[in-house]
């Protein structure tokens, strides 16, 4: 074979896609082992091995809390276990040295609104996942940051189920975004974030979790309507509902605590709500 036929038949090869490029190579080894990257940071994302669907599936966004690593949390048992038996996507971000930079956190040292919004872009153009199903979850610091993008983003999500932490001061008076399905859960022997919140040094101060949970009363109509209880497994709950938008504490008599049955707990009662 000659040199020039060698190279007719190497463009070929490239031409027709044979030969992968950087970018794709790229894109096929990004998930479970190596980051998927955004202009603002990174994210790892676990496909489930049985789908629940034959075309686009759901996903549940977990935030890792304060010094948290994505790369550890993206291989969770339990996590993975729980994605894996809803068929759906987990996907884990990094934040900043392992913080959330949200109105009133010690850490701002990125725009995470910008960031979670081309994470968004980014899994729906990489992955088959269907943007109207889903479920973000966080625990402690993510659990706030969670209770920040329900706020102010919260029109990008089905639902949020935040653990073991919520606003820190200053509360917003007002959320740009309406009221959805917010599952919180915490325990009332919680001393890291404790429910009636508590000072970090001398210029930070995680909210009490009863003053968030009014912001949400407030902006639907619910302020001053008494509840429906339920107990779920370990948890009491207290609802709040009106015209499709859901509102729930539920409490364990634990600490400062994560389970995954509370993040299934919260998708199923979800998928109910929506009729998936």
């Amino acid at each position: 074979m000659s040199l020039i036929t060698s190279a007719i038949t190497f463009a070929t090869v490239v031409i027709s896609g044979l030969v992968p490029n950087a970018s794709m190579a790229e894109e096929a080894t990004c998930g479970v082992t190596a980051p998927c990257e955004v202009e603002s940071g990174e994210y790892y994302i676990a496909l489930p091995d049985s789908p629940a669907s034959d075309e686009q599936i759901g996903a549940i966004i977990y935030l890792h809390g304060w010094k948290g690593k994505a790369d550890r949390a993206i291989e969770n048992k339990a996590l993975r276990n729980l994605a894996n038996e809803l068929g759906v996507a987990l996907i884990v971000p990094q934040g900043v040295g392992g913080s959330w930079s949200y109105p009133g956190s010690p850490s701002q040292d990125r725009n995470e609104f910008k960031f979670f919004d081309e994470l968004l872009a980014d899994v729906s153009d990489r992955f088959p996942i269907d943007r109207e199903k889903i479920l973000l979850s966080g625990f402690s610091m993510g659990g706030s940051m969670v209770w920040n993008l329900a706020c102010y983003k919260g029109e990008n999500y089905a639902g949020f189920a935040p653990i073991a932490g919520a606003f820190w001061d200053p509360i917003p008076e007002k959320c740009p975004s309406p009221l959805t399905n917010l599952y919180h859960t915490h325990g009332v022997e919680d001393k890291t974030v404790p429910m009636v919140g508590r000072a970090i040094g001398a210029n930070w101060r995680q909210s009490d979790v009863f003053d968030s949970l009014d912001v949400w009363k407030r902006q639907a109509g619910l302020y001053g309507t008494e509840p429906t209880s339920i107990t779920a497994g370990e948890l009491e709950c207290d609802v709040w509902s009106a015209e499709g938008e859901k509102l729930e504490l539920c409490l364990h008599d634990g600490g400062h605590s994560m389970k995954a049955n509370w993040i299934r707990r919260a998708w199923l009662d979800l998928a109910n709500t929506k009729h998936w």
